[in-house]
Formats: C-alpha cells, structure tokens, sequence
C-alpha cells in the first residue's frame, strides 16, 4: 500500500519566528525577575537550539547572569508522530548523574508541546534532581495535550486537526527557520 502524498505548507518564516521568539523571551523574563539562580534546559533535538535563542535574548535583556544551560535526550514521537517508545524515554547523560538543582528556577524548553509526554519526563527528572521552580516554554502549543501538562510560555497556539502535523524547522537541524503544516493531499 502506497503512503498517502502530503501537503506541506510553510505558515510561519523566520522573521516571523524571530519575534515570537523576542515576545517568548519577555514573557520569560518576567516571570524570573528575581527568581534566583535560572537553568534553561533545551529537550533536544530542537528544543536545544531555541534554548541557545532565548538565552540570547534573556542576556540582551539582562537577566542571564545567574542562566545556565543545560539539555535533556527525551523521545516517544518520530518526527512525523509515529510512536517509536510506548513509554517515553529519557536517556540521562553522564554529566548529569550528579546534576543538583536545588534553590534553581528550571525552564524547560521545547518545539511542540502535543500530548504532554516529553515536558512530563522532562519535569519528573527535573523534580528528582531538586529544582525549585520549573516552567515551560514551546515554540508551538497544539493545545491538544492528553496530560495535565500546560506551557507558561508559549511562542504560537495552533489548533490543527488530529491528521495534521505541525512541524518545527529549527537550525541547525534544517536550513531555513520556519513552522510548516504537513496534511494529507486533496485527492
């Protein structure tokens, strides 16, 4: 049996991704004014490189004095939301074994918030290793999450049917900065 074709439509460019970013990192800087020491933790793949992104920003803005960065190996979905884990897996690095958060605000940071499993894994580990405070922050919520997961910061809310699947083309991983809709064709 043939794949079905699909349609991919770029609804969102890079300089439209670079002010929602701009408008994500306020958001966050206000929400840790004064907070203490700040970790930006990036889900990798993608949710790496927005992190390096908004630690820029968050220094124009002057609060990364106390930021470190860090990043999470979390998977379940293949990049076109096809199950790869039945349960969600975070595979924990090395130099993270003796990771202490404690007294630390932790953002979490990812590309697309969809059930809710990977920020889930992400502020259970996070918890285990003594965070103080954690928040979230996506690029894109679907706001179709099946946990009681919710974003602080959310850069876009796109609510997209079920069939469709809302991809972040996020540098290095790909050439061009952009959000793109993948839908099946119209036959």
């Amino acid at each position: 049996m043939a794949a079905p074709e699909l349609r991919q439509t770029a609804i969102y460019d890079s300089a439209a991704l670079g002010r929602v970013l701009d408008t994500m990192a306020a958001h966050l800087a206000a929400l840790l004014q004064g907070g203490g020491p700040v970790t930006l933790v990036g889900v990798r793949r993608r949710g790496a490189p927005l992190a390096d992104g908004l630690l820029a920003r968050l220094r124009q803005a002057g609060i990364a004095g106390a930021v470190e960065r860090l990043d999470l190996l979390i998977k379940r979905y293949a990049d076109d939301l096809s199950l790869l884990h039945p349960e969600t897996r975070l595979t924990e690095s090395q130099e993270h074994a003796g990771l202490d958060l404690s007294g630390r605000t932790v953002v979490v940071i990812d590309d697309v918030l969809y059930q809710g499993h990977s920020l889930n894994k992400a502020v259970q580990y996070l918890l285990a290793k003594g965070a103080g405070r954690i928040l979230t922050a996506v690029l894109v919520d679907r706001v179709c999450a099946t946990l009681p997961i919710r974003a602080d910061v959310a850069g876009l809310k796109l609510q997209v049917a079920p069939g469709q699947i809302v991809e972040c083309h996020v540098p290095p991983f790909e050439p061009i900065f952009q959000i793109v809709l993948v839908q099946p064709a119209r036959i």
